[in-house]
């Protein structure tokens, strides 16, 4: 695994040893990317269940001005934080170890983030419970976006309250989708 683009292109990112977490796919990341190029310069990003960090590193190097990154597994945290030293983003990058429920729950109303990007483990139920916690919150601004890597057979909503569904792509046994989040009538 590695950065594909932005400051820290080419990097050579670890990854935790096993199938417990499922590192995005080059190919994976460089499609989520290529949706949001246009939108993710400046942006303050929500990096959830993080795995090895590298949505959020990704993230960081094509131009988001702060990442927040939450994972549990203190195993994880350890790969997380040297592939942020490799990566030489630590001032763009806030690490958060705690459980993805209980960063939500203490997270205030109207947090202002413009994109989550979250990888829960797949068919575990983590989906639709964080979507309408992102929603009832406002944890993203009017406009931003929800982008969600899950397994194919996930059958997920067209809407959750403000979030619509903007796209939906599969790679192989991975899907990917985008809900934006649009103004309560």
């Amino acid at each position: 695994m590695r950065v594909v683009a932005g400051t820290a292109r080419g990097i050579k990112l670890d990854t935790i040893e096993g199938l417990a977490t499922r590192p995005t796919t080059d190919r994976v990341k460089e499609a989520i990317f290529s949706m949001i190029h246009n939108e993710l310069y400046g942006a303050k990003v929500l990096d959830l269940f993080s795995g090895s960090g590298g949505l959020s590193i990704e993230a960081a190097s094509r131009g988001a001005e702060k990442v927040t990154l939450v994972e549990n597994s203190k195993k994880c945290i350890e790969i997380i934080k040297k592939n942020i030293q490799k990566s030489r983003l630590n001032d763009k990058i806030e690490v958060v170890q705690q459980d993805v429920d209980r960063f939500l729950e203490r997270l205030p109303v109207d947090a202002g983030f413009d994109f989550v990007v979250m990888d829960p483990p797949y068919l575990k139920g983590f989906i639709e419970p964080i979507l309408l916690c992102i929603d009832e919150k406002k944890i993203i601004k009017v406009g931003g976006m929800v982008i969600v890597e899950h397994d194919m057979t996930d059958v997920l909503a067209e809407t959750y309250g403000t979030l619509q569904l903007e796209k939906k792509k599969k790679y192989g046994k991975t899907a990917v989708s985008v809900y934006r989040r649009h103004q309560n009538d």
